[in-house]
């Protein structure tokens, strides 16, 4: 396999979007609406994870999806009509940003690709086995929303390349009382922002966790992952969990966890997403009228 940074270790290629589940947190939004394409403003959560992938150089996207969810792929791929209309309606700069946001096939390697059935995060990633290229691969959880830096993934990319047969999972600290909310990483030791860790513990009461480093939704998994995940028996909710397979493959591969730049926030959740709308709507001078304007009306409300 080419190795253009000459690092000698493998090149992830590859990053798999799993975007089947139902999003019964949101409903009735989600009724219709999936709730990767739910706005944090203008811009779906699943623009923000295509462009994190665009950013850390992926040559494939697979996207691990549901037959009741084809909005996903209609907004992935191009508008052409679309596009053509803006046009003619002298809304050029709108139907470029469009293009941009959109998948080209002639330049990007896009794959769709079904779960039937709720069968857990480990069993998406396994749907995706067989359309990802060799070598490792990278995860992206789009309702894990992440601002700010040059992008976690391209983050955890970078760091992986100095890393041989390891699983490299996305950390942050998190409190006391949330620890039971995650799963939590085993860390003994340190290099820089790599965690080296020797397993992990999933949602145990605060008493019981071996750190308060939280494992959220970017990982950068050894290409045996899917050999771990095949047979593996359900796990916590009847579910194949990607969590055990990792455990399964710490025979084999060494874990790290990565402590990312950017802030993290929970769109899987009602709280996360305004939390991530107000975050990014402060980050834009547009806004910053509306906000100010607001904000003694939410002192005022305490």
């Amino acid at each position: 396999m080419p190795d253009p940074d000459n690092t000698g270790f493998a090149q992830v290629r590859t990053a798999i979007f799993p975007v089947a589940g139902m999003g019964t947190r949101f409903l009735p939004a989600t009724k219709a609406t999936p709730k990767e394409l739910l706005p944090v403003l203008d811009r779906p959560l699943i623009q923000f994870a295509i462009d994190e992938a665009r950013a850390a150089g992926v040559e494939r996207m697979i996207f691990v999806s549901h037959p009741d969810k084809g909005a996903i792929e209609r907004y992935v791929r191009a508008d052409e009509d679309l596009c053509a209309t803006l046009r003619e309606r002298g809304k050029h700069k709108l139907a470029a940003e469009l293009d941009d946001h959109a998948i080209d096939p002639s330049q990007e390697d896009v794959r769709f690709v079904m779960q039937p059935e709720p069968l857990g995060l480990g069993h998406a990633v396994l749907c995706a086995a067989e359309d990802a290229l060799p070598g490792p691969v990278a995860v992206i959880l789009p309702d894990d929303l992440i601002l700010g830096g040059r992008g976690a993934l391209a983050e955890m990319i970078e760091a992986y390349s100095f890393m041989n047969r390891a699983h490299l999972v996305a950390t942050m600290e998190v409190a006391d009382e949330d620890v039971s909310k995650y799963g939590i990483l085993s860390v003994t030791g340190r290099n820089g922002p790599v965690l080296m860790a020797d397993g992990m513990v999933e949602k145990p009461a605060p008493e019981d966790a071996p750190s308060r480093q939280a494992v959220v939704g970017r990982y950068v998994l050894d290409a045996s992952i899917f050999d771990d995940l095949r047979g593996l028996p359900p796990g916590a909710g009847g579910e194949i969990q990607l969590t055990d397979a990792i455990a399964k493959g710490l025979e084999r591969v060494t874990l790290g966890g990565f402590r990312f730049s950017g802030q993290r926030y929970d769109c899987g959740s009602k709280p996360g997403m305004l939390q991530a709308t107000l975050a990014y709507a402060a980050g834009q001078e547009e806004y910053r009228d509306v906000l100010n304007a607001f904000q003694p009306t939410l002192l005022a409300a305490e």
